[in-house]
């Protein structure tokens, strides 16, 4: 597995929820945080649904 650069933690840590799912929604195909092969994508993935707890319907629908 691949580390996680600090720059890497201090942008994802910096994210709000919205952003995190709109990363998640939108963010081109190959995008580093969603490499299943490194750190960071797992830092991530556990930032997003553990943390914040995932997507909500509200999200949802202010991305939509």
């Amino acid at each position: 597995m691949i580390d996680m650069t600090e720059d890497q933690k201090n942008d994802i840590d910096s994210m709000t929820h919205l952003n995190m799912c709109s990363m998640w929604r939108f963010a081109a195909s190959g995008h580093p945080y969603f490499n299943n092969t490194n750190e960071a994508s797992e830092y991530f993935k556990d930032r997003l649904f553990k943390h914040f707890g995932g997507f909500t319907p509200e999200i949802s629908k202010q991305l939509s």
